[in-house]
């Protein structure tokens, strides 16, 4: 405790002097450590339902059966198979598969947000790891926006793709890039698929590198940029659709999308108010978008600073949904 609250001291000095280092502190996760068979934990996930299409014409009817989604050996398995099915509503499909989000549980604006995932094989597959703004239930889509962090499509076993979607750049037309192995298929070992996530800006990464940035700059001329409020997470594994396509009989089944943790992290070390003076009080640490429970002594810090202040360091670190401290 004394060492970290030495480095945070120090890098607190430092801040005033000039610039500060962006850093990144963990603020929810999902390990799925839980027992094999089990279904992933209901205080951080919803699992979705239902056959309709989903807006692209797809093949699956997603099911809560642990056949489709369930822990196994520290990972979530979202599996598709090839099997006939009538949901509850009435609508058939011939596949079945899981889609599972965060909507009502976690939701947060701006940070890191990363999985590390197996992606299935097999043409007229489409795992995706995403996010849709948490307004969407009163918006709709496409103006809450979307962030894909990580589609792939199966006809294109190297090659993931990162897209975002708002309204004037939905669907087919949205803002995306893509990025390819130099070698082997993404299905043959686990990758980490993340973005970087602050105000006017979005990164894309695959294992660590960076491989395209997004900014209003980017847009058409006229469409709103709608990436600053908060975003729930969705993970999920369609079968066929407009985009992939069908899958032909070649295509063995059934297929797993693999997920060993999802991680999300807030932006520390910036300057949440850069045109007032360091307070005299060696107890705060006004550095960062959430404060630290210590100071340069050790001895817990005090919310000393103007509540509007308090608000929105809060909102940053843990979402506008959460009570204040």
């Amino acid at each position: 405790m004394l060492a970290a609250a030495a480095w945070f001291w120090k890098s607190r000095q430092r801040a005033a002097a000039g610039p500060v280092k962006a850093a990144w502190v963990l603020t929810w996760s999902a390990e799925f450590n839980g027992p094999n068979g089990s279904p992933p934990d209901p205080n951080k996930w919803v699992l979705a339902t239902g056959g309709d299409g989903w807006g692209n014409n797809e093949l699956q009817y997603y099911t809560t059966q642990t056949r489709n989604v369930r822990l196994e050996d520290g990972s979530l398995i979202i599996e598709a198979f090839r099997e006939p099915y009538t949901g509850p509503d009435g609508i058939h499909q011939d596949y079945t598969s899981g889609r599972l989000q965060t909507a009502g549980r976690f939701s947060q604006r701006y940070g890191r947000f990363e999985a590390r995932i197996k992606v299935p094989s097999g043409q007229g597959l489409w795992p995706a790891f995403s996010m849709l703004g948490d307004n969407f239930s009163a918006i709709g889509w496409p103006a809450c926006g979307e962030i894909d962090i990580m589609e792939n499509v199966g006809s294109e076993p190297a090659t993931i793709h990162g897209s975002m979607h708002g309204p004037g750049y939905s669907g087919a037309a949205p803002l995306t890039a893509s990025y390819k192995l130099p070698q082997g298929r993404f299905s043959d070992a686990f990758h980490i698929f993340a973005v970087e996530w602050e105000p006017q800006v979005v990164r894309f990464f695959v294992d660590g590198e960076l491989y395209a940035t997004r900014t209003p700059a980017d847009l058409p001329p006229g469409d709103p940029w709608v990436f600053d409020h908060p975003f729930f997470l969705v993970l999920n594994l369609a079968v066929g659709g407009n985009l992939p396509g069908s899958p032909p009989e070649s295509t063995v089944l059934p297929q797993r999308m693999l997920v060993d943790y999802v991680r999300v992290y807030s932006q520390v070390g910036v300057r949440v108010a850069p045109h007032r003076p360091l307070p005299a009080n060696d107890d705060i640490d006004w550095y960062g978008e959430f404060p630290y429970p210590v100071g340069p002594s050790g001895k817990a810090c005090h919310h000393s600073w103007p509540a509007s202040w308090r608000r929105l360091i809060h909102e940053n670190a843990a979402g506008p949904r959460s009570p204040m401290p």
